[in-house]
């Protein structure tokens, strides 16, 4: 009898779509990513790839024609807080924020008071308003809602942002970030047990690979009587190895740092004695 295969949904376009492959082949599953496919299967994982609409991912994880997908937190808070996210990504990151032409006055949010708002996310810009005590119109858009209030749509918008760069090139400037998102893991309904096992599966890969790309391989030559002072700065992983130089009272010294406290860390280990400071990336982390 053919094993079940589990089902994952990611966006049909765009950065998410990217990073959401590259994110599977890291973990080793092969994909024929053929163009304008709809669904693909894994050579080498028993797991099927849909491609998507992002705004349709929600409704299909409910009817349970996909088991699982790879979206962003901004869809989920608009389309899908019932949906349960297993892990974050680390990918795809941005804000969700309210815009307004840079020649604007806006001293606080009370400001958006009987102005219109453009948005591709009415039900999130609503629950602000209301937590907010203010009313305003809300006009819908899909697709370039920073053009709004140029053509003047709006006074305002409402929408994802990255590195700013569109809403610069379009006059407008960033007054509040509602939230900040990033891309998660969902899954709709209870999967069978032998896709909870490919799940685990997929998981511990996914664990392993961000595990990776959060942290660095150091070496460093250190003095013997400074071993344990650094090996105490060091927390990553259990202990780290040591290894004697020739030149007598030396060591080389290996253990993982947070990449995110990388240049505190080693400002740290120099001041503690330690030189020579080679550092690697890490492309998976099993621990």
């Amino acid at each position: 009898m053919k094993k079940e295969n589990i089902r994952i949904a990611i966006q049909k376009s765009g950065r998410l779509n990217e990073e959401s492959l590259k994110l599977l082949k890291d973990c080793g599953i092969s994909i024929n990513n053929g163009k304008d496919q709809l669904k693909t299967s894994a050579s080498n994982f028993p797991i099927d790839i849909y491609y998507l609409r992002n705004g349709d991912i929600p409704q299909y994880l409910r009817d349970g024609v996909v088991d699982l997908a790879i979206v962003g937190e901004n869809l989920l808070i608009e389309k899908g807080e019932d949906l349960k996210t297993l892990t974050s990504l680390g990918f795809s990151k941005c804000r969700v924020s309210i815009a307004v032409p840079k020649e604007a006055e806006y001293n606080s949010f009370q400001d958006l008071a009987g102005k219109k708002i453009a948005t591709s996310y009415p039900k999130t810009v609503q629950k602000y308003l209301d937590q907010w005590g203010v009313a305003a119109d809300l006009h819908i858009i899909n697709g370039s809602v920073e053009i709004a209030p140029n053509i003047g749509l709006s006074d305002a918008i409402c929408d994802i942002v990255s590195s700013g760069s569109t809403l610069f090139k379009n006059n407008l400037k960033e007054v509040e970030v509602l939230f900040k998102s990033e891309a998660v893991l969902v899954n709709g309904k209870a999967l069978s047990n032998e896709k909870q096992e490919i799940l685990d599966t997929l998981m511990f890969r996914i664990n392993a690979v961000n595990a990776g790309k959060n942290s660095r391989y150091v070496i460093m030559n250190v003095p013997n009587d400074a071993i344990e002072t650094i090996s105490n700065m060091l927390p990553v992983l259990k202990s780290p190895t040591v290894m004697p130089l020739v030149e007598e009272g030396w060591s080389s010294l290996h253990s993982v740092v947070d990449k995110n406290t990388f240049w505190q860390m080693v400002d740290a280990l120099k001041a503690a004695g330690a030189c020579d400071i080679l550092v690697c990336p890490i492309e998976r982390m099993i621990q």
